[in-house]
This record gives structure tokens, C-alpha cells and sequence, in this order.
């Protein structure tokens, strides 16, 4: 057991709360005042962890907190101070930690690839009656936008990007991914797998340190920027210039961004598995 002072365990819950709240602070003003963005509020409305539970602070499983007292849910008392309850929590969540385990490894073993261009988000709206982010113009035509996905096609292995393209894109799709083939298909270039480090990170709360949970919250935030200024939405009234992955420059601007992403995301995705593997020993 690592055993913190209250100097040192209040210091770090304070840091995280304020760093949590520079990102949730704007969303909960703009919810308030019944408007949305489509980059920043994303996190919050895709993801199902709330903006309380996001700033809530947890040390991670072994670590003692001297001088806590009845710290809450999911924590037990010892004589030198709180703890998180380990074996109660591994208890109701053995499989979850195993099945999260098995993906981010699995997907770390594989080599990244990054040439999809972030075409799913077109394959979203491909042929469409109606989009998901109507408020928001288009940077081409639905012909234009058609014509680029029928002429470059589409290499999404991401399951949970690929349920959202319409009906008329799926077949235009390189692979079929399903939840049953998740585990043999996610790979760690894939912009949305290493969003999803963010969902991981969160479900394995309170066995893992809030810091990480805020790291992969950090690199999610980015990584969707990045899939909205490549999508075929015009948001430069945001302020946010488009990556034209309909042109060349666009597609090496896109790849270039991807490869960055996936190297911030190694180091997390490793934190991640050691976690996984420490609880499930």
C-alpha cells in the first residue's frame, strides 16, 4: 500500500478538480443557456460519465489516504486512513476489467494504420436526408460529399463510428465491424479507439487514478477537434479551420495529425493495461 498525507492526497484531489473544471465549467454554462458545440461538448453528451463524477478525485486502487474518514462509495476505513475497497469492487467487475483488458491489449499489438483519412465522419451523412450536427453548415455539396466518399471508399474498423454511418455507406466500408469482432479489428491508429481510452479509463474509476482518467480525457478532447475540422462540417465560425481530406494536403495534414495521436496514446493505453493487469492478478 502507498500511503499519502492528507497534505499530499488534498493537494492532488484540488489540482484535478481544477484542471477538470476548465474543460467542464464552459459545457455546464452552455447547458445552462440551452446551447451546445459540437467539439467541446461531445465528451459529455457521447460518453455517459458526468461532468460530477469526471471531478471527482480518486487515488486508484492501493493507495491509502491517511486521515480520510467514511471517503465515500466504494472505499473502506482502515487505521491508517481511507482506502479503495479492491476486493469488493473486483468482486462485481472481474469480467469488465478482463473484457477491457483483453481490447487494449489486443489493440496495442496491432500495427497502427493511417489511411482512413477520418472518412467515417462523411459516412456518417453519406446520402443522408438528415445529419446528426444540423446546426452546422456543410463544406460541400451532399453530391460532393457522395463523390469523395465513392472515389476514396472507406477503412473504418471502429464499431462504434461504423453504427452511425448511414445505410447506403456501410457497404461502401472496407470491413464489416461488429461488437462480437471489437476485440479483433481496433487498432491504435484509429482516431475513435484511442478516444475510447477516455470510456476505459473511466469504467476502471475508482481502481485507477483520477489523473489517468483526466489524461485520456485530455487526449480525447483533442482527437475529436481534429474529427470534426476533417469532417464535412464547416465550423470556422468557431474558429476551427477545416483539415480538407478531400485534397492531398489535406490527407497528409490528416495522417500526420493521426500518427501524433497515436504515440500520445501509447503511453496511456499502457498505464491502462498494467492497471488492468494488477487488478486481475
Amino acid at each position: 500500500m502507498e500511503v499519502l498525507s492528507p497534505q499530499q492526497w488534498r493537494a492532488r484531489a484540488a489540482a484535478h478538480r481544477a484542471r477538470i473544471e476548465a474543460w467542464t465549467a464552459p459545457h455546464l454554462a452552455r447547458r445552462e443557456a440551452g446551447t451546445a458545440h459540437p467539439v467541446e461538448d461531445f465528451l459529455f453528451t457521447y460518453y455517459s460519465h458526468r461532468p460530477a463524477r469526471l471531478a471527482q478525485w480518486h487515488p486508484g486502487a492501493h493507495v491509502v489516504l491517511r486521515g480520510a474518514r467514511d471517503h465515500g462509495r466504494d472505499y473502506l476505513d482502515t487505521p491508517d486512513g481511507a482506502t479503495v475497497d479492491v476486493a469488493s469492487l473486483m468482486e462485481r467487475r472481474r469480467a469488465s476489467v478482463a473484457w477491457i483488458s483483453r481490447l487494449l491489449t489486443a489493440t496495442a499489438a496491432r500495427p497502427a494504420f493511417h489511411g482512413c483519412f477520418g472518412l467515417h465522419e462523411w459516412a456518417m451523412v453519406y446520402r443522408a436526408p438528415e445529419v446528426r450536427h444540423a446546426s452546422w453548415p456543410m463544406r460541400l455539396a451532399p453530391p460532393a460529399i457522395a463523390a469523395v466518399v465513392e472515389e476514396r471508399g472507406v477503412r473504418c474498423s471502429h464499431f462504434d463510428a461504423f453504427r452511425f454511418f448511414t445505410d447506403e455507406a456501410r457497404p461502401l466500408n472496407a470491413l464489416q465491424p461488429s461488437r462480437d469482432t471489437q476485440h479483433d479489428l481496433e487498432q491504435p491508429g484509429c482516431l475513435h479507439a484511442n478516444m475510447d481510452l477516455y470510456k476505459w479509463a473511466y469504467k476502471l474509476s475508482p481502481l485507477v487514478a483520477s489523473e489517468l482518467v483526466a489524461d485520456c480525457f485530455g487526449l480525447a478532447r483533442d482527437i475529436r477537434l481534429m474529427d470534426m475540422r476533417a469532417s464535412p462540417y464547416d465550423l470556422s465560425a468557431l474558429g476551427h479551420e477545416p483539415v480538407r481530406v478531400e485534397t492531398p494536403e489535406g490527407r497528409a495534414e490528416y495522417a500526420a495529425a493521426q500518427r501524433a495521436f497515436t504515440e500520445r496514446a501509447r503511453p496511456l493505453r499502457a498505464r491502462l493495461i498494467e492497471a488492468c493487469e494488477r487488478l486481475l492478478a
